[in-house]
């Protein structure tokens, strides 16, 4: 990673027109001169220093002039917008945000060193998905055009991939990995970093609700065959600036309740997510999107895991490729299209 120290921080806000702020860090005060309450006070808009201000939130509309839209066409964006410091400067950052069903995970980084140049306009660039780019202040309406020629069109080419049923997505801020209070010699819990704010929809996720997460060790979630990878997914994301991906699974029951009767290994069904996330000083944003439902994997006589069965029959939410799945080396080998329309 570069040597220049730049100040970061995580936030979410509602994912509506009042971009009401429900979380903030608190290395907010260095980007911005802000404390958390004050940021909690406000609205994400209101810090806007460009004047497009008003269309930042159409970003993650649902719908476009009363049509629905595809709400699995993006789940992470890049955009560089100006933000107002305490005194009213507009400060340059690099804004990732992640989409979950009713708030958005913002993590940004200031570039103060940078002089001030008035963007009028609001590029997006799409990482997941579409994978591509869109300017918001331009595009909005002749891209509502195009959806309703293209609609009435005869032998509209139909999308390959369908999904039964609206794909679940859960928003997690865990504390950094690398803590001060940590426990052990090597500056790390033993479990993982703990988790400080997680969305409502976790239920859909696992069994368990948000009062049973808050400060619970995040790898205990995960599936003990997979601890490792998710581990060192935590460890790729201390070593990069970037949005970075990782798919695993996650106890469909995990133990979040001290002396509550867990469920045996080999029959607690198994979870697969595909994980976004994003690392700043202060934390880590993830974007959980649930992928599919696996039985537990098969163990060998000395109790190795040694395979992974196939997708569980009665999983309705399943049907869903992750971005790995899906990329290849070689578009032209990798069987994308004849894996969705399997999935059709």
């Amino acid at each position: 990673m570069s040597g220049i120290h730049r100040p970061t921080f995580i936030g979410i806000h509602a994912r509506d027109e009042s971009t009401q702020v429900l979380y903030i860090s608190s290395g907010c005060r260095q980007a911005m001169g802000y404390t958390p309450a004050q940021v909690m006070a406000g609205r994400a808009r209101d810090f806007i220093a460009d004047p497009y201000d008003g269309d930042y939130p159409q970003i993650y509309e649902s719908k476009v002039d009363g049509e629905e839209t595809d709400e699995d066409e993006a789940n992470a964006y890049v955009m560089y917008m100006n933000l107002k410091n305490t005194t009213g400067t507009p400060v340059l950052h690099r804004v990732t945000t992640f989409k979950c069903d009713n708030c958005v995970i913002v993590v940004a980084v200031a570039f103060p060193e940078v002089p001030f140049r008035g963007r009028h306009e609001l590029e997006v660039q799409m990482l997941d998905g579409a994978m591509k780019r869109l300017n918001i202040t331009r595009q909005k309406e002749s891209d509502v055009e195009r959806r309703r020629a293209e609609a009435s069109q005869e032998g509209r080419r139909v999308p390959l991939y369908y999904a039964p049923s609206r794909q679940i997505k859960v928003a997690f801020v865990l504390e950094n990995p690398s803590v001060a209070e940590a426990s052990t010699e090597a500056g790390r819990r033993q479990n993982g970093p703990l988790i400080v704010f997680v969305t409502g929809s976790v239920g859909r996720l696992v069994d368990a609700d948000t009062s049973d997460l808050l400060r619970f060790p995040f790898l205990k979630l995960v599936a003990p065959e997979d601890v490792v990878k998710a581990s060192t997914f935590f460890d790729r994301l201390g070593d990069s600036p970037d949005v970075l991906f990782e798919s695993f699974t996650l106890l469909a029951r995990p133990p979040v309740i001290e002396g509550d009767v867990s469920v045996p290994d080999e029959q607690n069904q198994r979870v697969l997510v595909e994980c976004l996330g994003a690392n700043v000083q202060d934390g880590v944003a993830l974007l959980l999107r649930k992928l599919r439902v696996v039985a537990p994997p098969t163990r060998d006589s000395m109790g190795n895991y040694v395979s992974r069965t196939k997708v569980h029959e009665v999983d309705d939410d399943g049907g869903y490729l992750s971005l790995s799945e899906m990329i290849s080396d070689d578009p032209e080998t990798s069987g994308v299209e004849d894996a969705w329309m399997r999935l059709r």
